[in-house]
Parts: structure tokens; C-alpha cells; sequence
């Protein structure tokens, strides 16, 4: 089995690879819930009920080929800033990380899938893609949950479907949802609308961490909130079909503010890039805020293509649990801030400022209009 230090060594394949729709779409989930038949459900499970169940799922997940050599634990062996990194790679959930007897993660060693055991429900089994990709990733999820139910019977109604803690995962237990980074929306003051559309079909939007949590660096999560009389490919037709016109606002968004007020898109991307490359102190929002910035400067073509990938991997490597896991100890906040801008300013050494592409085309054509008066 993989070690703690090993899996966490590599950012996962789906951190860099946000491509598509011009990175707006950065990664795309399908989480399905399980509960095993015969064992009460983990908030009512005495403690040792809780251990039976997870001695019988744990071998279960470890044994699935998808799984070879993976990263396997109970939750109890981690100490909190090793559980609050799995949170932060979107490997495991808050609540989850709040437990601790009985409950254990089993996770694929490029971390494209994960499993929680004992969490709300016995089993949150998760595959997580780089851009829009909610089809394949719910198929090849599809798939470890074919082989599971030969090993384990799970809670099941003909009728409701598959039982869960919580109603709203009942029947599929399926909840699918893409991670979206929308700068211009919020720029151009068009976010609050587009969300809003988005709620009125019944869709939920959430914060960079799910259910309770804000917005951060312009990232939000759009997930199914019904699970219950569709079925799955119903429900990942209509959420691909939204987050692909949620990614093409943006996209539109991005153009025209470009094409109205060059020089205010201009001025951002340029104290961004300011801030991040000379700042000696700066907290994790400031930080996500102004990559974002970055990011889209990326995009629009003020920094090379390739600067998306380092915003990615930036974005997961500044958190707080993160930044003491690299300093080997527990930091203070202020602490934190110091080294943050610190990983923050060497990885940009080598990022040029940022020049518009429109301001070199002015300059240029310019030029050529002068040089038409020479002699």
C-alpha cells in the first residue's frame, strides 16, 4: 500500500489538466452513495458496528483492480493536518475529516478516484476528471461500483432505489458536479444572474469546498440536487448541457471585456501579477483572488498558455494545510502568510510581466504608419 508522503508527493493528474472551454471548466466529479445492508447506518452505528462495517468494506475497495497500490488508511492513523490536505485535494469531504473511529479512505494512487468509508453513508465512492468530463468519469465510476456490489450487498429498494442517510441522495445516490472558475462573469457583474438561472432549474452552486463555503479565486461548484425517479444519465446530460452554457457566458464575458475595456482587464491582470510576484506577506483569499486574475490573464493571452497549469497546481499548494505539511510543522497565520508568498514568489520568477496582445498590435501598426513617412 501507498504512504501518506508518497501520494501527496505528485499534485493529481485532474490538478493540471483544466483544458477545454478555455480552462473555465476546471474539473469535473461523480460521487455515489452506498450503505451496506445488514449494518446500521454510520450516525446511528454504536463504535463497534462502525469497525464491523469497515473491516468488511475496507478489504473490499482495496481488492478492486482500479485500486492497485493504492493510498489506504483509517482516519484515526492520520493527524489533523494530514486529514485537512485529503480536504484540500477534494479527497475527502470536511465531515469526513471530523471523524475518526471507524471511518477510513481508500484512494487511487493518481487520486482520480477516492472512496470515504464511514462518512455520512458507509460508502462515498468519488472519480474526479480534469475538464468537462462528467460522462466518462461517472462511467469508469459506474464500473468499481459493478464490482463492489459482487463483494458486498448493498441497501437497496425496488422501489426508492438505493437508501441513503439523506433523503436527497436517495434512489441513484449520485451527485455529479464540475468545478468552474468565472473571473469575467464576477467582472462584468453578470454572476449573480447566471447563478441564478442556474438555481431556478434546480441545480445547486457552492463554494471552492462544497455545501457552506464561499466563493474564493472566482470558483464555483455546480452540482444535481435531486437524485431520486431520473436516472443517472438524465441527470448528467442536463448538468453537462448547463456547465457547458455557464462556460460559454463565461467565455463571452471574457471577449467583451476585453474588447470594451481593454485597459481595465489590463490594469487587474498587472496588479495581480504585481502583488504575487513581489508581496512578502499574503493570506490564502488575497492569494486564490489574485491567481485567479492570473489565470485569466492566461487565457486572454498576457502570460504564456502553459501559466493555467502553474495557477492549478499554485492554487491547491497554498492552502493552509498544505503550506505545513512543506514546513514539516504546524504554523501560525501569520506564519503561513510569509511562506505562502514566499512558494508564491519563487514559482513566478521566471513569469514575465504581462503584456497585451492588443496594446503589441496597436504599437506595431503604429509603427508601420509612421514608417510610412520615412524616406
Amino acid at each position: 500500500m501507498m504512504r501518506f508522503s508518497t501520494l501527496v508527493k505528485h499534485p493529481a493528474d485532474w490538478m493540471t489538466g483544466g483544458k477545454g472551454q478555455h480552462g473555465a471548466v476546471i474539473t469535473s466529479r461523480i460521487r455515489l452513495a452506498r450503505n451496506l445492508r445488514r449494518h446500521p447506518f454510520p450516525g446511528w452505528a454504536k463504535r463497534d458496528q462502525r469497525a464491523a462495517a469497515l473491516m468488511e468494506m475496507k478489504p473490499a475497495v482495496e481488492n478492486l483492480p482500479a485500486m492497485k497500490d493504492a493510498f489506504s488508511q483509517e482516519l484515526s492513523g492520520l493527524n489533523s493536518v494530514q486529514k485537512q490536505v485529503l480536504v484540500e485535494r477534494h479527497l475527502i469531504s470536511r465531515e469526513h475529516a471530523a471523524r475518526a473511529d471507524g471511518s477510513g479512505a481508500v484512494i487511487e494512487r493518481r487520486q482520480t478516484f477516492s472512496f470515504m468509508l464511514n462518512e455520512e453513508d458507509h460508502l462515498r465512492m468519488q472519480a474526479i476528471r480534469p475538464g468537462l468530463q462528467l460522462g466518462s468519469a461517472f462511467q469508469a465510476l459506474s464500473e468499481l461500483d459493478s464490482q463492489l456490489e459482487e463483494s458486498l450487498e448493498f441497501a437497496f429498494d425496488p422501489k426508492l432505489g438505493y437508501l441513503t442517510a439523506c433523503p436527497t441522495n436517495l434512489g441513484t445516490g449520485l451527485r455529479a458536479s464540475s468545478m468552474l472558475h468565472l473571473p469575467a462573469l464576477v467582472l462584468s457583474d453578470q454572476i449573480g444572474q447566471v447563478l441564478q438561472a442556474v438555481n431556478k432549474i434546480g441545480l445547486a452552486v457552492r463554494g471552492i469546498y462544497g455545501e457552506g463555503t464561499e466563493s474564493l479565486g472566482n470558483l464555483y461548484q455546480i452540482s444535481n440536487q435531486s437524485t431520486l425517479g431520473e436516472s443517472e444519465e438524465t441527470i448528467i446530460r442536463r448538468l453537462e448541457r448547463v456547465i457547458s452554457q455557464v462556460a460559454t457566458h463565461e467565455q463571452n464575458a471574457r471577449e467583451k471585456l476585453l474588447e470594451d475595456d481593454p485597459d481595465m482587464v489590463a490594469d487587474k491582470i498587472g496588479r495581480a501579477y504585481g502583488v504575487l510576484r513581489y508581496a512578502h506577506l499574503i493570506d490564502s483569499k488575497e492569494a486564490l483572488n489574485h491567481l485567479s486574475l492570473l489565470r485569466l490573464g492566461a487565457t486572454l493571452g498576457f502570460f504564456p498558455a502553459e501559466t493555467v497549469i502553474l495557477c492549478d497546481s499554485l492554487l491547491m499548494d497554498i492552502q493552509p494545510a498544505h503550506l505545513q505539511l512543506h514546513s514539516g510543522r504546524k504554523l501560525p497565520p501569520e506564519e503561513r502568510d510569509t511562506i505562502r508568498a514566499e512558494i508564491v514568489r519563487s514559482r513566478l520568477q521566471s513569469l514575465e510581466s504581462p503584456h497585451n496582445h492588443f496594446t503589441n498590435e496597436k504599437s506595431e501598426a503604429s509603427s508601420d504608419i509612421n514608417n510610412l513617412g520615412d524616406p
